[in-house]
């Protein structure tokens, strides 16, 4: 019994600190940028999350899936720094000629492509609110293939 004490002890030390590597189990909020729109996140385990994005631009619509790597800036408590991927799907009703490139449709696209994403988010310890800025860039398969003006501000309400 005495041997198995110091590791219980240790066990429950290490699990402390570990633990403290996200506040929050789940978000919701708005995400302000070039593609506009709604992000939930929610954390699968410790340091590992899932978030969707709903995004409005162009007179249409994207719905991105994300799985994230978050890990907390040494110093800095509640800033952490996050990198992932997933994929996104998109709709655009006609007239959407921006840049006047082709390939575009008077009748309407659907997009489909890749998605990268990286940045910093700060949950506030006080209130159940935290702040992210992110840069998601992504590449399409066929028509505009390299988006690269994926910055974003999101704001979301925490669930802990």
């Amino acid at each position: 019994m005495k041997a198995k004490l110091p590791l219980l002890i240790f066990t429950l030390v290490l699990w402390s600190f570990v633990s403290e590597a996200q506040s929050y189990k789940t978000g919701l909020g708005a995400r302000l940028g070039y593609f506009n729109g709604v992000t939930v996140k929610h954390f699968v385990n410790e340091t590992n999350a899932l978030e969707g994005i709903a995004s409005f631009r162009w007179n249409g619509f994207i719905i991105t899936g994300l799985y994230e790597w978050q890990k907390p800036v040494q110093n800095a408590p509640g800033l952490n720094y996050f990198l992932g991927l997933g994929g996104h799907i998109g709709a655009w009703g006609s007239g959407n000629r921006w840049w006047g490139n082709p390939p575009y449709d008077d009748d309407g696209f659907t997009i489909v492509g890749l998605d990268f994403i990286a940045g910093l988010e700060y949950t506030f310890a006080e209130v159940p609110f935290n702040i992210g800025l992110d840069w998601k860039p992504a590449l399409n398969f066929g028509g505009y293939s390299w988006w690269g003006d994926g910055f974003a501000l999101s704001i979301r309400y925490t669930f802990r």
